[in-house]
């Protein structure tokens, strides 16, 4: 499994062949849905304050059992929020870490209002090329493993049957 994960971390532009190492398993995430595992590796190094705002929520079983509340066909889903109406948050305002990442398929980021600095604990996950957003919100992490999980996200503003996360883990905190 970990040289799979390499292997398509390569093919995704995450690391080259030169300096392709096991994927840094305090920078990788294990977003657990109904259907599977999905495997989020973080960039540290593009958004520094949100990758430790996101494995501190998720150390603390703040993602556990939240619904995906908003998912758009061909666009991106949307989870995060306790209250489940994409009215709500943890409480704790980021300030915008913008970046050179695009938004492609996989690619993971912070959803906000529309104030640059109002990103709380909602992120979303791109489901296609959206490069309408590249330089408006911060890319943190992309899918490396299981998008056909997230492909299987229940759609719907907000959906008839919401998706749940049924647990969002920091790879290194978990025995395997």
């Amino acid at each position: 499994m970990k040289r799979l994960l390499i292997l398509f971390a390569i093919m995704v532009g995450l690391m080259s062949e030169a300096n392709a190492i096991e994927l840094d398993k305090e920078n990788t995430l294990y977003l657990e849905l109904e259907s599977g595992r999905v495997v989020i590796a973080m960039r540290p190094d593009k958004a520094p304050k949100h990758v430790e705002r996101i494995k501190e929520l998720a150390r603390s079983g703040f993602y556990d059992g939240l619904i995906f509340h908003r998912v758009i066909e061909g666009f991106m889903a949307q989870g995060g929020d306790p209250t489940g109406t994409g009215m709500g948050g943890s409480g704790k305002n980021l300030e915008a870490e913008f970046n050179d990442l695009p938004h492609l398929r996989g690619t993971v980021s912070m959803a906000r209002a529309g104030d640059p600095d109002s990103a709380d604990s909602q992120f979303f996950i791109c489901l296609n090329r959206s490069g309408f957003l590249d330089g408006q919100y911060t890319v943190w992490g992309r899918v490396v493993g299981g998008m056909e999980h997230v492909d299987a996200i229940n759609r719907g503003e907000p959906p008839a049957q919401p998706s749940k996360i049924v647990r969002m883990q920091v790879a290194a905190d978990v025995e395997e």
